[in-house]
């Protein structure tokens, strides 16, 4: 008799606990839908005002649920490419950058689709720029230049396939701007080679800003590097000779200063140091 009241008295327990259990997931509410019942239109709405109010994470967060909610939508090309906008200002490049390939591949007779490869280049030429870059005046030109060269290619894909497009003078002037950066870059490794006695590798260096570089405002400050390699290596004759196309081309020095010389800045870069 005791074991039957034990069992039953064991019984009540285990039913009561259930019980208990529940009626405390009866207690909690489920899961709150923060976009229930929100229209397409609603979405690109919210959306847009966050992106006005620069709140870019949170216009990330509405596009990426209206792109889930929606896929099939008109607007669903729109907000593609919006998320890469918002993306892109968000700071995120790598998925600015996946986002606008992935628009490009899944539209590519959309009617901005030129947008989508002018945004490329933009994400890529502003890409590592810090707060440092955008408050003080420090030379990008010392640094590595793999995102410069990239933003180029995407700007000359760009105008080589939509000639025509709005984008393409904003296009062709940021590359001018990029071919200078990259010559200047150039000139700084061929410095560096000069400093640690690489004489051969300085020349070299500098005359390859000549060939591929030509018209930019670093081609004076090449021919000063490669005048001096030529006289530490002894080959006077090649260092006269880039004297005098020195002398000849730009007799009052060069005509654009470099950048150091408009910025202190430039001390802690060669402090630093930079990679090839």
């Amino acid at each position: 008799m005791r074991f039957f009241l034990k069992l039953f008295a064991i019984v009540c327990v285990g039913m009561a606990l259930q019980g208990c259990e529940t009626l405390g997931l009866a207690d909690k509410p489920d899961s709150v839908d923060e976009y229930a019942g929100w229209s397409v239109g609603k979405f690109r709405t919210e959306a847009q005002e966050a992106v006005d109010a620069g709140n870019y994470e949170k216009a990330i967060k509405i596009y990426e649920a209206l792109e889930s909610r929606y896929p099939f939508s008109e607007l669903s090309a729109q907000t593609q490419l919006d998320l890469a906008y918002a993306y892109y200002k968000n700071g995120d490049a790598e998925s600015a950058l996946a986002a606008a390939e992935r628009f490009i591949k899944m539209n590519p007779r959309n009617l901005y689709v030129d947008y989508a490869y002018y945004l490329k280049g933009l994400i890529n030429y502003n890409r590592d720029i810090g707060f440092i870059d955008r408050y003080l005046p420090t030379d990008t030109a010392q640094r590595e230049q793999n995102s410069a060269r990239e933003a180029y290619r995407n700007f000359e894909e760009l105008i080589r396939r939509f000639p025509k497009s709005r984008y393409v003078a904003d296009a062709r002037l940021r590359m001018v701007a990029l071919r200078n950066n990259m010559a200047m870059h150039e000139v700084h490794i061929a410095r560096y080679y000069l400093e640690r006695g690489a004489f051969i590798a300085a020349a070299n260096r500098g005359s390859g800003v000549i060939e591929r570089y030509q018209r930019t405002p670093a081609v004076p400050y090449a021919l000063q590097v490669m005048q001096e390699a030529y006289e530490k290596l002894g080959l006077y004759s090649l260092a006269n000779d880039t004297e005098r196309v020195y002398q000849l081309n730009f007799p009052s020095g060069p005509p654009v200063a470099e950048h150091k010389e408009a910025t202190v800045s430039h001390r802690i870069w060669d402090f630093i140091g930079f990679d090839d």
